[in-house]
């Protein structure tokens, strides 16, 4: 396979899983806060600020933080990198890059998800489509890994697709755990520990839905610490970081085929980053969560561009 369509398969898988996530955050973190219990976590700028944070990092001092704004450039501004449609229009452009090894059925999919998309009136959407669309949005990409998983060959593609998927999905799940912890720490919880008891970790754990498991695992209200344990640690809830990582070392197996890799490859980071957050516990992440989260994302940043630059460079 030319590195140039292992690129572009890669890319598709992480662009659907990144359009999904940012769409069911715009989703669940702005209604949630609706029926937050307290007055800061109710607040437009907490809120606003907290969605393009998420989206795109800090947020400009001079960004006219209003609901018209932020919606529209998450969601459709095509001047803008990081939106929703151009996550999907990058998506569609990637997978007619590799269309001779992708299936018919996926294609169809990504193409119609692609148009609804491109055809979404933003007048209708900035006023009051933002359920309607980021709910399609989630549901499109919901079919598209269906489409991934069941109509692909189970090859070397497929494990390039997933690659990216998984390795967007633990990066994405970082991202919205640091937007949350970081609206913890602002709005505070209205009863106990403040913190630990913010109601932005059911926010958090709805943004990635995982809320109903972590209530079964756990069978308790969720606090700080048990939230990031089960996003963080836990390999049995499909988007935890641990389980991304262990679908990447699979993956990743399955492409470099060296029982042995060299020290400094993609291959020999990622498992050696498994195996360590195999052997992880929760006291790590209590004793600074901020810089935890930090070096997590650092890792995912660092396992991405080995992989780009060892299997996709050209």
């Amino acid at each position: 396979m030319l590195a140039r369509v292992a690129n572009n398969l890669f890319w598709m898988g992480r662009y659907i899983e990144r359009a999904e996530h940012l769409a069911r955050y715009l989703n669940v973190n702005y209604f949630s806060s609706l029926d937050a219990p307290n007055e800061k976590s109710q607040s437009r700028e907490l809120v606003l600020h907290s969605l393009l944070f998420m989206a795109n990092g800090p947020v400009p001092k001079d960004y006219e933080l209003t609901e018209q704004n932020v919606f529209f450039d998450i969601g459709l501004n095509k001047d803008v990198p990081y939106s929703i449609i151009n996550c999907v229009k990058y998506a569609r452009e990637n997978a007619n890059g590799a269309r001779d090894l992708i299936s018919t059925e996926l294609y169809e999919s990504l193409n119609k998800f692609y148009h609804f998309v491109l055809n979404y009136d933003a007048d209708f959407f900035v006023k009051k489509g933002l359920y309607d669309f980021s709910t399609q949005v989630a549901e499109s990409t919901a079919v598209l890994r269906g489409k991934i998983r069941g109509t692909l060959l189970h090859d070397e593609v497929y494990a390039i697709i997933m690659l990216g998927v998984n390795i967007e999905r633990a990066t994405q799940v970082v991202r919205i755990i640091q937007s949350k912890y970081y609206d913890a720490l602002k709005s505070q919880g209205s009863y106990g520990d403040k913190f630990s008891k913010s109601y932005e970790w059911v926010t958090l754990l709805k943004c990635i839905e995982s809320y109903d498991m972590m209530r079964r695992y756990y069978k308790k209200t969720p606090t700080s610490i048990s939230t990031l344990e089960f996003l963080i640690l836990n390999r049995d809830c499909p988007r935890s970081v641990m389980n991304s990582l262990v679908q990447v070392n699979n993956h990743i197996n399955l492409i470099s085929r060296d029982k042995h890799p060299e020290h400094n490859s993609a291959a020999f980071l990622i498992g050696k980053t498994h195996a360590e957050y195999c052997y992880k516990t929760v006291d790590k992440i209590e004793e600074d969560v901020e810089l935890f989260i930090e070096e997590i994302q650092d890792t995912l940043i660092e396992i991405a561009k080995k992989i780009e630059n060892e299997y996709f460079k050209y």
